[in-house]
């Protein structure tokens, strides 16, 4: 990060390294999947297809993230539980938790046509999610048990509920039918009533999906005399078993015991307490203003894999802004935002309800919206390119406590934006003069603002101050009255000076 005088304001990120030797876990869940399967006429009351297309995404961000060892997930719903002495990106909740829920998203979007090649997505599918810390593998297989039973009985209920839609009931109706049932009566329903038993729908559907780093013989080659030589190889394998949580599906896999430990009896009975610590919810610090800053992971390589212009791209630049004006019409808490290169920051209104909502839900929701804009919008900005890899970002969520140490916050971004696109002019052309990135470093380094100004004029004949606004102040997205109307405009302007903040009290009022 650039030196700046507003750089105290990183004292108020709160540090969120969980401790060894917790266990990691990432629940993921769909954001209004109600709504996105009544809009892309998805089957009731379960549609394996968009169950294949999760499992498949399950499968993509275990290769990618080879320290989770296993997943299980059903509906529109997956865990992710990470090996014990996991060091993945330092351990930091706010950290895994966005950059599993962003890969999962783009990867969603992405195999999207794979499994509905006749459907377009109407809008950009999302997800929020959360960290759960597993103190021992006792609490894990608990958690286990509980995700598969709510499996269960939530699908249970979904097939007598659809059965009876089907059979001429209204919703409204069917709930009243099904309200205060057990799990006999339900299945009492079905078999009566429409003829179906419950045990002999998909498991997929019943029990749900585990994906798991399984060990296999694979023939790696052949000795003189033709007879095959093995080797054991790791593999993603995708199952559907009765009882992940009992010892007899559990203690049968190598890699888990190995990596997590052993499950040491069956569970009876989940414990309740242990339920409500799993759906314990902290909150953000009221009548403050919460900042969702997200960042590109690993954006250098995917910049340059996709062959983007240097030192800035317009279009990758135009791409952000939109994902951000579709993120301030997607959350209406979201009341300014500002961004420059890779990252966007997005600010909550003081009064938000979301502030009463579990700051990982925030995150998540906002990041997962944010790539799945990314991933839909790409060739409305790059109609020529496909794309290679899925983009993936991460983010947190930080509060400052007065309008003050907000506005200190914004200028240290656009102070970052302005000497690091000064240095990245200078160092690209001088790059493209012929100069190695190593000999462009070092003629660089320890130059002034004014040096490097004059750098690019006596050099290459450049007025930096004729640059862009975009790439010298950055993109402003907030919503703006206009003849009686409310629209999301962006804006490159100087966020710093009070000007800009006097014609816009509204904003921060």
């Amino acid at each position: 990060m650039a030196n700046s005088k507003y750089e105290y304001v990183k004292s108020f990120e709160v540090e969120d390294e969980i401790a060894l030797p917790n266990v990691i876990v990432v629940q993921l869940h769909g954001r209004e999947f109600v709504r996105f399967c009544k809009a892309h006429e998805l089957r009731k009351p379960y549609d394996e297809e968009a169950l294949e297309l999760m499992n498949s995404c399950a499968e993509f961000v275990q290769r990618k993230y080879p320290d989770i060892l296993f997943s299980y997930g059903f509906n529109d719903e997956y865990s992710f539980v990470f090996k014990k002495k996991t060091k993945f990106y330092e351990r930091r909740a706010s950290k895994i938790l966005s950059l599993v829920t962003s890969c999962f998203t783009s990867v969603f979007v992405d195999k999207w046509k794979e499994f509905f090649s006749e459907r377009e997505l109407k809008y950009p599918p999302s997800f929020s999610g959360r960290v759960i810390v597993c103190a021992t593998v006792d609490v894990l297989q608990h958690y286990l048990a509980w995700r598969q039973h709510e499996c269960y009985i939530t699908n249970q209920y979904r097939a007598c509920f659809w059965a009876l839609v089907n059979q001429g009931r209204t919703e409204k109706e069917a709930e009243e039918i099904l309200k205060d049932t057990k799990k006999q009566d339900q299945n009492e329903m079905l078999h009566q009533q429409f003829n179906i038993n419950y045990n002999n729908l998909p498991k997929i559907f019943r029990w749900g999906s585990c994906v798991l780093l399984m060990e296999v013989e694979a023939i790696v080659k052949y000795d003189k005399d033709g007879c095959p030589i093995t080797r054991l190889k790791k593999q993603i394998s995708t199952v559907h078993s009765q009882d992940i949580a009992r010892r007899t599906f559990w203690n049968q896999k190598p890699s888990l015991v190995k990596e997590l430990g052993s499950f040491v009896e069956d569970i009876r009975r989940i414990d309740k307490d242990y339920v409500k610590y799993f759906q314990s919810k902290n909150k953000l610090m009221p009548y403050t203003w919460g900042v969702i800053r997200i960042d590109g992971c690993h954006f250098h390589k995917f910049a340059d894999v996709h062959k983007f212009e240097k030192p800035n791209d317009e279009q990758a630049l135009k791409l952000m802004n939109e994902c951000a004006v579709g993120v301030l019409h997607e959350f209406r808490e979201v009341i300014f935002s500002y961004g420059v290169s890779d990252e966007y920051s997005f600010i909550l209104k003081r009064s938000s309800h979301l502030q009463r909502t579990h700051p990982s839900d925030i995150v998540s929701s906002v990041v997962s919206f944010f790539t799945s804009m990314y991933m839909m919008k790409w060739k409305a900005f790059f109609p020529l390119t496909d794309l290679v890899c899925q983009p993936s970002f991460d983010g947190r969520v930080v509060c400052y406590s007065s309008t003050d140490i907000l506005r200190d916050y914004l200028s240290w971004r656009q102070v970052d934006c302005h000497i690091n696109n000064q240095y990245n002019t200078c160092f690209w052309m001088l790059v493209k003069s012929g100069k190695s990135r190593s000999e462009a470093q070092q003629i660089l380094k320890g130059t002034q603002s004014q040096e490097k100004m004059e750098l690019l004029a006596n050099n290459f004949g450049i007025d930096y101050n004729t640059i862009g606004q975009m790439l010298r102040l950055g993109s402003s997205a907030f919503w703006e009255e206009e003849n009686g109307c409310s629209k999301v405009v962006v804006q490159h302007c100087n966020i710093i000076d009070d000007s800009f903040w006097e014609a816009h009290p509204y904003i921060l009022a």
